[in-house]
């Protein structure tokens, strides 16, 4: 059984459904939540800040996967309804919890979104002479940004040709630039569902 936490949001408290936190988080800037797998974990979260219950242990004892995230970052994520289908993308800041960036698309696959929200995400900053990090829930995407190379099986034809467009500029675009940005993986298992996340599962 899980519970949920809602430390900061419409009504902050502690859920047992997954859907019933999500209406108190979905849509509230900086919104601070987790899930956990026992009611006094939960109990101890709330009690406390959302950043005091992961930074109480010394410097010296905590693990990395301790930590929800490196706050100096953002959060990427893209939702397909079907695949390939009419697809989204969007980035949120994880400190403030503020949506960066959101575009929908008509017809492309999420990994391709995936690939796409991490690239285009890279440009921002770099545009932007940030050092932020990005995290992703792909791993597929973030292999293919270490490739440079967008290795989707979407076929090539009349319907698909200004996607391929838009992806061959994002492969040149890694070719030709250098960045020094971090993309994390999001341990999407202990921390919960990225902040950028559409709930659609």
């Amino acid at each position: 059984m899980k519970f949920y936490t809602v430390r900061i949001g419409k009504k902050p408290g502690i859920y047992t459904s997954r859907d019933e936190c999500k209406q108190y988080v979905d849509g509230f800037p900086g919104a601070k939540y987790k899930w956990f797998s026992s009611l006094q974990q939960a109990q101890e979260a709330l009690k406390n800040s959302y950043e005091n219950y992961y930074e109480s242990k010394p410097k010296d004892q905590r693990k990395t996967q301790d930590l929800p995230f490196e706050k100096h970052s953002i959060a990427v994520d893209a939702a397909c309804s079907g695949n390939p289908w009419a697809l989204e993308y969007k980035w949120v800041d994880l400190k403030s919890g503020e949506i960066l960036f959101h575009q929908k698309f008509p017809l492309w696959t999420n990994n391709i979104g995936e690939f796409l929200a991490i690239v285009h995400g890279l440009s921002y900053l770099k545009k932007n002479n940030s050092d932020k990090a990005i995290y992703s829930d792909s791993k597929h995407a973030m292999k293919w940004v270490e490739q440079k190379k967008c290795k989707t099986k979407l076929e090539k034809n009349s319907d698909s040709e200004s996607i391929f467009q838009i992806i061959k500029q994002a492969e040149d675009r890694l070719s030709t630039h250098t960045y020094s940005n971090k993309i994390l993986k999001r341990n999407t298992k202990e921390w919960w569902e990225i902040p950028a996340d559409f709930w659609r599962k």
